[in-house]
């Protein structure tokens, strides 16, 4: 797969995780971290798109939406190569998953085996907008707790890339997930993160086991403050816009 700055192997690299691992971290806090998934070279090279619009097909500032502070921007057709292939290659070890949790809550939709196929259901539902997107912050910048929902076809898990170097690059801008349970308090997952590692997590709802069987809890994702410097990250959600 050709990419900026050179070649990679995604499946290679994802071969490597320790998925039962990860999976037990999916199924007990709707979300767990595929470390080092990008290089740095790579993660420069992404991040380094965000100023040339011929890659994007709209700009954000979530200021003048009250998402938050920061901006960010979304690809359009065609993806860059790295992108396309972290979305084709991540989805088939991730619709595993989707359609367990789909069952344990009792919801009918079940995800085809490859990302190709889903995204012709996008299509046939008349969502055809790309959705993987890059997002800058700069010190101020925050990102309010939300949920990536682009229309009535929507895949239950998305990644995030971190592109930038904690501590060298930036400070705060924690990745922060928070989950509602019914009847009970809201808990906090704060997920620590290094350049080029994603963090995947539930976009809406995942199952919990209770003393009657499953039952399900609500999840949102956003970014806490940034301290200083600049956090670029890369977005990549599976299912497209309306």
């Amino acid at each position: 797969m050709s990419e900026i700055g050179g070649m990679t192997d995604i499946d290679t690299r994802l071969a490597r995780i320790d998925w039962p691992a990860f999976r037990a971290e999916m199924d007990g806090f709707g979300c767990a971290v595929l470390p080092g998934l990008l290089t740095p070279d790579e993660c420069a090279g992404l991040a380094a798109l965000y100023p040339q619009e011929q890659h994007f097909r709209s700009h954000i500032h979530m200021a003048r939406h009250g998402f938050g502070r920061g901006e960010y921007r979304y690809f359009k057709y065609p993806l860059p190569d790295l992108v396309g292939a972290l979305r084709a290659a991540l989805y088939p070890r991730l619709a595993a998953i989707a359609n367990d949790w789909n069952a344990r809550m009792g919801l009918p939709a079940r995800y085809p085996p490859d990302h190709a196929g889903f995204l012709r259901d996008c299509h046939q539902a008349g969502q055809t907008r790309p959705t993987p997107l890059l997002l800058q912050y700069v010190p101020g910048d925050y990102n309010c707790l939300h949920q990536d929902l682009y229309g009535d076809l929507a895949f239950p898990l998305q990644a995030a890339f971190l592109l930038s170097r904690p501590g060298r690059d930036f400070t705060g801008g924690e990745f922060v997930l928070t989950e509602q349970r019914p009847r009970m308090q809201s808990r906090a997952e704060v997920v620590p993160l290094t350049q080029g590692d994603a963090v995947v997590f539930a976009v809406h709802n995942r199952p919990v086991q209770g003393s009657r069987g499953s039952y399900r809890v609500n999840l949102r994702h956003g970014v806490s403050r940034l301290r200083s410097g600049m956090r670029h990250t890369l977005g990549v959600i599976f299912h497209d816009a309306k």
